[in-house]
């Protein structure tokens, strides 16, 4: 109650809008993680993902500071990135079949889901932990972090059923999507604290020409190896 009563809405403004900005991109992971998923499950898939999602979000805003010094993490993050883009758009609507249960199908989109948002996280993390670091009890700034994020669910929810509903009808809205991801994960191996420390700051740079790069990459590479797939099972 007395978080409630004292509680700064315009620091809670700014969570909710850096979540919003910086979360965009998680809508996109959770609708193409879930666009194979039977349309009776695809609600559950968000749900279940995004819940996990904004969980370990929340974790890993207690280690902000700690994370943001960490070399080589971004770096990790960005070609993990890469890896679930590329993956993503190869996935084709009937790769898994009838091998799978409906169930297994569900929680491998959760996981991609969280796996995804976790590499995604850093620069989203460490921006909520600075807004929350205005309100000057210790004890109420996890408050606010929690509450913002909470706050935010529906919105992320709401991308991704929006998300769905294009994909489904524009199926290259795939290949742009990987390509978002290629594009984040670009510029975070470019910023990564450990490859400024060994090759200077100049190379902060170069984070949005390796983001088109990676971008493009991603799309191509994607797109001829779903082709060669297609052949092979025409084959």
């Amino acid at each position: 109650m007395e978080f409630l009563a004292t509680i700064d809405w315009a620091v809670i403004a700014q969570i909710i809008m850096i979540d919003i900005l910086l979360g965009g991109d998680n809508a996109v992971v959770i609708a193409l993680a879930c666009r194979n998923l039977h349309p009776n499950q695809r609600r559950r898939g968000i749900m279940w993902g995004t819940a996990g999602a904004i969980i370990l979000r929340i974790a890993l805003v207690a280690f902000a500071v700690t994370l943001l010094q960490i070399p080589f993490l971004k770096f990790t993050g960005g070609i993990l990135l890469l890896w679930i883009g590329y993956k993503l758009m190869v996935q084709s609507e009937d790769d898994e079949g009838h091998e799978l249960e409906a169930s297994d199908k569900l929680w491998a989109a959760v996981k991609t889901i969280i796996v995804a948002d976790i590499a995604m996280s850093v620069d989203n993390v460490i921006a909520i932990a600075g807004a929350a670091g205005q309100v000057d009890a210790a004890h109420h700034q996890f408050g606010y972090i929690v509450f913002g994020l909470l706050v935010s669910i529906p919105l992320i929810v709401g991308g991704s059923q929006i998300v769905l509903y294009l994909i489904d009808r524009f199926p290259w809205i795939v290949t742009l999507g990987a390509g978002l991801l290629g594009w984040i994960a670009g510029g975070m191996i470019f910023s990564d604290p450990g490859l400024i420390k060994h090759f200077g700051a100049g190379i902060e740079n170069y984070a949005t020409i390796a983001g088109i790069a990676a971008a493009v990459g991603v799309m191509l590479y994607g797109e001829v190896m779903k082709r060669q797939k297609k052949k092979t099972k025409q084959a």
